[in-house]
């Protein structure tokens, strides 16, 4: 893989990765006034996310990708930067499923991180739904922790029903 910072072509084939994901686990968010609690669940059937269309980006993201030897954009990751908060906001991941557990996200995620340390970036952040525990594990995994959570996130929306779970790491 060659991994670089998306061209506006590359831009447009890393939207049409297919982002979708099925998964035999959820993870379960019970909150009440003095307690979080999140629980793996088993689900049978299986769950199958398909995430809606996003509206295009402005272009104020920066956006790094994965390109195979035919010029095939395989992942993305989609970055921006909070000077305020000095925080790196991960607004999309993306690997293509025909090449997911190959180590494709995290060599992006590593070269967001780096991204993220040459504009002094104290922490990363991401938000990512209850129903993909395939994520949250790939994230722990990269050194993110959950930092919080949002029941009404997805309210009014596709997803609703689910929660946001929120996971950040310093750098």
């Amino acid at each position: 893989m060659i991994y670089h910072v998306a061209s506006l072509e590359d831009r447009k084939h890393a939207e049409a990765i297919d982002n979708s994901f099925t998964t035999d686990t959820v993870l379960e968010v019970t909150a009440t006034d003095g307690e979080i609690r999140i629980r793996s669940v088993p689900v049978d059937p299986p769950v199958r996310k398909v995430y809606p269309d996003d509206e295009e980006s402005e272009g104020e993201d920066h956006v790094i990708v994965a390109v195979d030897t035919e010029g095939r954009v395989r992942g993305a990751i989609t970055l921006a930067y909070a000077p305020w908060n000095r925080r790196l906001h991960i607004t999309d991941f993306r690997v293509s499923p025909t090449h997911r557990g190959r180590g494709i996200g995290t060599a992006l995620m590593e070269r967001a991180l780096a991204h993220g340390r040459e504009l002094s970036a104290r922490t990363a952040w991401l938000e990512v739904t209850n129903v993909n525990a395939p994520a949250v594990r790939a994230y722990r995994r990269m050194g993110f922790a959950l930092c919080g959570l949002d029941t009404s996130l997805y309210v009014g929306t596709e997803s609703e029903g689910e929660t946001a779970l929120f996971m950040s790491r310093g750098f």
